[in-house]
């Protein structure tokens, strides 16, 4: 069944992808969603229209958690869940920069078991099941063996990086950005970077497939504190996220700490 869902995942978020690209740079309608929740395109409409038709046909006993759609009060009852981020990025999309995913993922008894992340501006696609590899454009990725705290590369937010996320002192890592949370931990999968972090309350959709990726990688995720990430709750967001090679998780979560 993994297969199964695992095939039709990365065929769903091809297919968003195509359905981004018609609108990517090409001056999308634009609202502000308000709440402080950010933008939303025409385009994250459109992908979230689209494989919500796709995906619900697909698998009518699955459950249904989209960034762009309401709450689907029956996903608590399912043993599957569906958890979509249309586009994930919107604002480097809507910039017309390349740095944006559609990211899908399968929740069962609140683990991720299957997902996809694609970047469609450059045809690259990730994915994982609870029972094999993580992949990017079908061949096997693997986490950093990064040791060294000092030496680590570090996807983070220039406001993850302030003092009062971490009272046990901010590790002196090197500090870059990429819009797309789902792409991040995937470049920590595929051992780009040593690791990403983000220490605020973050969706659900926005690191549901990611994390799988990067676990079947051999990284090491938690929330921001060390604790399991658990999907498809009823407030569906996690306390942060730390994504590492291995050796240099417990440093992130020692930091996060008051000493």
């Amino acid at each position: 069944m993994l297969e199964r869902d695992l095939d039709l995942l990365t065929d769903a978020v091809r297919a968003g992808g195509k359905i981004a690209l018609r609108h990517w740079q090409r001056n999308p309608k634009v609202w502000d969603k308000g709440g402080g929740e950010g933008p939303v395109t025409e385009a994250d409409l459109a992908v979230n229209d689209a494989l919500a038709k796709r995906l619900r046909e697909a698998r009518p006993d699955y459950g249904w958690l989209s960034e762009e759609g309401p709450d689907d009060p029956r996903r608590g009852d399912c043993t599957r869940v569906f958890i979509l981020d249309p586009i994930d990025g919107t604002r480097a999309f809507i910039a017309g920069e390349r740095s944006f995913s559609v990211s899908l993922a399968v929740a069962e008894a609140g683990r991720i078991v299957a997902a996809a992340v694609y970047l469609p501006a450059d045809d690259v696609l990730y994915a994982a099941s609870a029972d094999g590899p993580a992949t990017r454009n079908g061949q096997p990725i693997a986490a950093s063996g990064q040791t060294d705290l000092a030496a680590a590369q570090v996807l983070a937010s220039a406001s993850a990086v302030t003092p009062e996320h971490w009272p046990g002192g901010l590790p002196p890592f090197r500090r870059s950005f990429r819009a797309s949370l789902a792409w991040r931990l995937c470049l920590v999968a595929e051992g780009a970077f040593d690791a990403m972090v983000t220490p605020r309350l973050t969706w659900e959709w926005d690191i549901a497939a990611g994390s799988l990726i990067a676990e079947r990688a051999g990284a090491t995720v938690s929330d921001a504190n060390g604790g399991a990430l658990a999907f498809n709750r009823p407030v569906p967001r996690a306390d942060g996220v730390i994504c590492a090679a291995p050796a240099l998780h417990a440093g992130f979560v020692a930091a996060r700490q008051v000493v």
